[in-house]
C-alpha cells in the first residue's frame, strides 16, 4: 500500500518516476490561459486569510459544498471567512474519489506544508496554520508566483479594458512576464440589444470614436486589438458553446448592425449571421498581428435560471454541452485558410465525446508553417482532472503529435491552483511511464525526458514567443 500523496504520487513505474522527479518537476510554469485578477498582481496583494485566496470565486469547491448540503450563506453569501473555511473543510472529506480531494491536499501541502489530511478535526489548526504563512511577505501575490517558479501569465481581458494592471506590473520589473489576452466575446453577443448597445457605449469611450456603423465598428475594435498588442497582447480566446458559421453577405451584417443601433431586437438568424461575421473579423485581426487564437467550446452555461438571477454568472452553474462542433468549426477554420489567414490555433473541447473529433480537425490545418500550429488544447474545466487529461493526451497521440503539445494551464481564478500543473505533469509521466513498463515505447531518457520537457514548457515557449 502507497502512502497517500508521498513523492510518487500518480507515478506508478521506476520510468515514470524518473521521468516525473529528474525533467517534469524542475521545468517552469507557462500558464497561458488563466483568469486571475492583474490587479492584485500589481498591488501585490496580501491575502487576509486562506478563504480569501482558496475560497473566493472558486465554483468548483461551490459545487461539491453544495452538493454536500451547504447552505449557500456558507459558499457565498454573508458567513465569515471562517465559517465558510469550516463548511469547507466539513466538505472535503466527502470529496474522496473528485479531484478536489487531490487539488485541495496539494495546495495544502505545496503552498503551506501541510501535511493533514483537512477535516473538521483539523480546520482550526490547519486555518490558523496557514493564516499566519499568508501574512509573511513571500505569500503575496507576487510571492506565491515566484514560489510556483511562474514564468509567464496570461490574463483573460475584455477589448474595453484599460490594461493598466498589465502595464504597472511591467513597470514594476516584476519577473514574471503577466500580459493581457484578448476575449471579445461581449463584442459579439447581440442576443440582448439592449446589453450590447450598453457595450458598444463602452467601446466608443475605450477607442475614442464614435460607432454608428459596421465600419466604425470595425475599426474601434481594430483601434483596440493595436493596443493590446502595443501592451503585449499576443493571443485571444473565445468562450463558445460552438464555433457560429452561418452564410452572410456583406450588405447584410451591416443592415443588422443598423437594427441593433436603432434598439431593435434580433430574430435567431440575425443573430447566428452576425456571430459568423464576428467570429470571422475576429480572425482577421488576430492574423493580421501574428496572435494565436484559442476557441473554448461546448459549455452549457447558467442551466439554474433561479440561481443565475441570484448570484450572476460563473457561479457553479454550467455543465458540458452537446452541441454541433465539426461542421462549423470546418467551415470557419477553412475560409480563413483559404484566404491564408489561418492563425495558431487552440482548440479546447468540454464534451470529452469531442476528444476524437478535434484531434483529427487539428490535423485538417497543420500546413508545415510552425510545429504544432493548430493544437488540441489540455483537458478543460470539467475535463481537468486525471482521467480528463489522459483521456484528451490518449486522442492527441493516437491522431496526432503528442510531442508537439503545448501542455496545460490554470484556467483558474486562484493563485494557489499552480499545482495544477504539477497534477498534469505527474499524469504525463505516468502515461509514458507505463507505454515504457508495457514494451510500447522504448526506454530511451534521452528521448523521452526531453518529450517531458517540451510538454511542460518548452513547447508554449517557443509557440507564443512571448
Amino acid at each position: 500500500m502507497k502512502a497517500f500523496m508521498d513523492k510518487d504520487f500518480l507515478l506508478q513505474t521506476d520510468v515514470a518516476k524518473e521521468l516525473y522527479h529528474n525533467h517534469a518537476a524542475k521545468m517552469p510554469i507557462f500558464d497561458y490561459h488563466c483568469h486571475i485578477n492583474p490587479k492584485e498582481i500589481a498591488e501585490d496583494k496580501q491575502f487576509k486569510n486562506i478563504t480569501e485566496i482558496w475560497l473566493y470565486g472558486d465554483h468548483y469547491k461551490w459545487r461539491g459544498m453544495r452538493t454536500n448540503g451547504v447552505d449557500e450563506r456558507y459558499i457565498t453569501g454573508d458567513a465569515s471567512d471562517w465559517e465558510k473555511f469550516e463548511k469547507w473543510a466539513e466538505t472535503v472529506p466527502n470529496t474522496l474519489r473528485n479531484p478536489l480531494y487531490h487539488w485541495t491536499h496539494l495546495e495544502l501541502k505545496r503552498f503551506f506544508g501541510v501535511e493533514k489530511l483537512l477535516s473538521p478535526e483539523t480546520a482550526k489548526e490547519i486555518w490558523d496554520e496557514c493564516n499566519a504563512k499568508l501574512q509573511k511577505p513571500e505569500y503575496s501575490c507576487r510571492g506565491i508566483i515566484k514560489m510556483a517558479n511562474v514564468h509567464t501569465i496570461c490574463t483573460t481581458d475584455d477589448p474595453v479594458d484599460s490594461l493598466e494592471y498589465h502595464r504597472a506590473i511591467k513597470a514594476d520589473g516584476f519577473e514574471t512576464k503577466v500580459l493581457p489576452a484578448w476575449r471579445p466575446d461581449k463584442a459579439m453577443a447581440v442576443e440582448n440589444t439592449k446589453a450590447y448597445n450598453e457595450y458598444i457605449n463602452k467601446l466608443e469611450e475605450a477607442a475614442n470614436m464614435n460607432i454608428s456603423s459596421l465600419e466604425d465598428l470595425m475599426a474601434a475594435l481594430d483601434n483596440r486589438h493595436q493596443f493590446f498588442h502595443d501592451n503585449g497582447c499576443r493571443l485571444s480566446d473565445h468562450g463558445l458553446e460552438s464555433i457560429i458559421a452561418e452564410d452572410y453577405s456583406a450588405g447584410e451584417i451591416e443592415q443588422i448592425f443598423a437594427k441593433i443601433r436603432g434598439g431593435a431586437d434580433l430574430d435567431k438568424t440575425e443573430i447566428m449571421k452576425f456571430q459568423s461575421a464576428m467570429l470571422y473579423e475576429f480572425g482577421i485581426l488576430d492574423h493580421s498581428r501574428g496572435w494565436t487564437q484559442q476557441f473554448h467550446i461546448g459549455a452549457l452555461r447558467n442551466n439554474n435560471t433561479r440561481l443565475f438571477n441570484k448570484l450572476g454568472p460563473d457561479t457553479g452553474f454550467d455543465s458540458i454541452g452537446d452541441f454541433e462542433i465539426a461542421r462549423p468549426l470546418s467551415k470557419l477554420l477553412n475560409r480563413l485558410d483559404l484566404e491564408d489567414r489561418l492563425s495558431k490555433t487552440i482548440l479546447y473541447n468540454l464534451n470529452p465525446r469531442d476528444n476524437e473529433l478535434i484531434a483529427t480537425m487539428i490535423g485538417n490545418f497543420q500546413d508545415g508553417s510552425v510545429p504544432g500550429k493548430m493544437q488540441f488544447g489540455s483537458g478543460w474545466w470539467f475535463l481537468d482532472q486525471k482521467d480528463g487529461m489522459e483521456k484528451q493526451m490518449n486522442s492527441l497521440s493516437a491522431l496526432g503529435l503528442l510531442s508537439r503539445f503545448i501542455g496545460m494551464l490554470t484556467d483558474s481564478r486562484s493563485f494557489l491552483s499552480y499545482t495544477r500543473h504539477e497534477y498534469f505533469r505527474r499524469t504525463l509521466c505516468n502515461l509514458i511511464g507505463n507505454d515504457v513498463e508495457n514494451g510500447e515505447i522504448p526506454y530511451d531518457m534521452n528521448l523521452l525526458g526531453n518529450m517531458v520537457e517540451n510538454i511542460s514548457f518548452n513547447n508554449a515557449k517557443e509557440y507564443f514567443k512571448f
